[in-house]
């Protein structure tokens, strides 16, 4: 849209909000923001940690049920949104969801001058202590209803801090965000990120791969975060219309598998360097990511190594206890950016984060001797293959070194003789062509037999959520 800001003007900006809200609401109330990316948004992120209130972040591809879920089971007070995004009349929506929620006593459109009506209280800003809430951000979860991760100032902002170090953003530096806000990836690791760093940041609305990587250039950016889904579009764009990207210096991925193949076609087709960064939202959300001079073997093999004040430790699933290096295990994490709680859930909360203060991230991987992680798969996703356990991970990776296959994911099916076998459902790429059995063989050529798939489907396109994770709950029930 072409508004801008320094960060004197973000601050009276976002001073002046706070002030207003204060009028209208109380220290410790939640109010929903939903909305796509916009200036407006991280004004009330600023906003709402100046006046001591929670934002709770919801997706603006909700429909009414999800909107509904959210606006209960946070506690919100009020709403906040767009009239519209993408053909979704969410501002209809989420008026008459509001009226049917009994807490909500204001709904404002985040783009009017509503936003900074002052209402009947005393205008005086509280003091807000760094293990306060700051955030409700809810988990995208492949199964049953999302659960309300309730992060504090200390988590979101140290790990930003820490995050934005490890890829050694300076004040001189153009940051792209091409991340949804909704999530830790957007308002969180980059907006924060940005903000302790001093550094430019271009805040995108939505993702259009063309656009991207026009600005890219016109901007000189010099760092961009993206799902693997998103980088891969940005790599065939680039491919095949290229633009001046010498400025930029590194990819940063993450949000799902990174196959090596992409980690190559970044370097060779974008001419920067790529680093992947591995967490979960109710960690803040960063746990580890590699180093910028990393070589190319831990960057294609691991998922780098913790980020500062984290604590990682792989333990074992039946005692849970610390494994020994290269042994699987539960990936654990421990450190100031683990969640408060789940929103209103005591027994999901201590099934997740133990009586010692390990987060328990449901991902399994092992640590080698220079401390980096190595992510086998999410446990649930495992299955057995004849007695041998499968990691559905391993074979993605493997199967994406094929040179017509774009995206792949693997689940585990059903079998009368082997207990279960894996199917992939295979993306290619633009005008290539890959017959099953031609599939099927070069995966023999390429993997231990129990490991290759059985069935092959060729789809489209993956189902993502809006995290851009893959999800495989979709493809399990079709």
């Amino acid at each position: 849209q072409g508004r801008c800001w320094t960060y004197a003007e973000l601050l009276s900006d976002a001073e002046r909000l706070a002030y207003a809200l204060i009028t209208r609401f109380t220290p410790g109330e939640r109010v929903v923001i939903w909305s796509p990316n916009n200036p407006e948004w991280v004004l009330m992120e600023y906003a709402c940690a100046l006046s001591g209130l929670v934002m709770v972040t919801a997706n603006p591809a909700f429909q009414t049920q999800e909107l509904k879920y959210v606006l209960e089971q946070s506690g919100a007070v009020a709403l906040f949104q767009v009239e519209n995004f993408r053909g979704n009349p969410m501002g209809k929506i989420g008026t008459d969801v509001a009226a049917k929620v009994e807490k909500i006593r204001e709904v404002t459109n985040l783009e009017s001058d509503a936003l900074f009506a002052e209402g009947p209280n005393q205008s005086v800003l509280p003091t807000v202590s760094p293990n306060n809430a700051a955030m409700i951000q809810y988990t995208s979860g492949t199964t049953g209803f999302p659960k309300g991760a309730v992060l504090s100032h200390l988590g979101l902002v140290n790990n930003a801090r820490y995050y934005a170090r490890r890829c050694e953003t300076t004040p001189g530096t153009t940051w792209a965000n091409i991340m949804p806000m909704f999530h830790t990836a957007g308002c969180g690791m980059i907006t924060l990120g940005c903000l302790q760093a001093g550094c430019r940041m271009l805040l995108f609305s939505f993702f259009d791969p063309d656009k991207v990587l026009d600005q890219l250039e016109m901007y000189n950016a010099n760092i961009i975060l993206g799902v693997p889904t998103m980088v891969i579009a940005l790599v065939d764009k680039q491919e095949a219309l290229p633009r001046d990207l010498s400025a930029l210096k590194l990819v940063n991925c993450g949000g799902s598998t990174v196959a090596p193949e992409l980690v190559r076609r970044v370097r060779s087709i974008m001419g920067t360097g790529f680093s992947t960064v591995y967490g979960q939202t109710e960690n803040c959300p960063v746990i580890t990511l590699h180093h910028i001079n990393d070589n190319i073997d831990d960057i294609c093999n691991t998922a780098g190594q913790p980020v500062s004040q984290t604590e990682v430790s792989i333990r074992s699933l039946d005692k849970n206890q610390t494994v020994d290096i290269g042994i699987v295990g539960e990936i654990s994490t421990r450190g100031p950016s683990v969640m408060l709680c789940y929103n209103d859930n005591p027994k999901a909360t201590s099934e997740t984060v133990d009586a010692e203060g390990w987060l328990h991230t449901g991902d399994i991987g092992i640590l080698d001797q220079n401390g980096y992680i190595k992510i086998t798969d999410r446990s649930k996703d495992m299955f057995i293959v004849g007695g041998f356990n499968a990691y559905p991970a391993e074979i993605e990776n493997i199967l994406c070194d094929h040179p017509s296959i774009s995206q792949v994911a693997v689940i585990g099916i059903a079998d009368e003789r082997m207990g279960e076998v894996a199917k992939a459902f295979v993306v290619l790429k633009p005008n290539h062509a890959l017959q099953e059995d031609a599939l099927v063989k070069w995966s023999k050529e390429n993997m231990a037999n129990y490991k290759v798939p059985r069935e092959i489907e060729f789809v489209e396109a993956l189902p993502t959520n809006a995290a851009g994770k893959v999800m495989k709950y979709i493809l399990k029930e079709s």
